[in-house]
């Protein structure tokens, strides 16, 4: 059986390129995709951060969980939070079908990448990654 890493520096690895697949989807204009990217981009910058400070890993997708988790370390996440609501409703939305439901609006997408792109530095300065 195959072990998630323990090590930040892998998490932000696999984020990094997720937030590259946003922008390649965003430019072809699929917003589920991009979004649905998003969602796991912030997962693992997230799980890598908090795996720094000592967190167990846990299975969740749930980025307000986790968001919460990182709060406890450092108050200035807070500022993220609602951000973080919406990203989370993008990993529903792509993974699974529901009747009359459209991809969310792309200024809405547009104003989360750009909080999370506000976000990553503050995950990455700590001086104990």
């Amino acid at each position: 059986m195959r072990r998630e890493s323990l090590l930040s520096e892998d998490w932000f690895e696999k984020a990094a390129r997720d937030m590259r697949r946003v922008e390649i989807l965003l430019a072809a204009d699929d917003i589920e995709g991009a979004g649905f990217h998003l969602q796991q981009a912030v997962e693992k910058y997230l799980k890598g951060y908090l795996l720094g400070k000592g967190w167990e890993l846990r299975r969740t997708h749930d980025l307000e969980i986790l968001l919460n988790e990182a709060m406890v370390q450092d108050s200035r996440f807070e500022e993220y939070l609602d951000d973080c609501i919406i990203i989370r409703e993008f990993y529903v939305q792509e993974r699974y079908p529901f009747i009359g439901s459209s991809a969310p609006p792309r200024g809405e997408l547009e104003s989360a990448i750009e909080a999370i792109r506000q976000m990553v530095p503050l995950i990455l300065e700590d001086p104990e990654q």
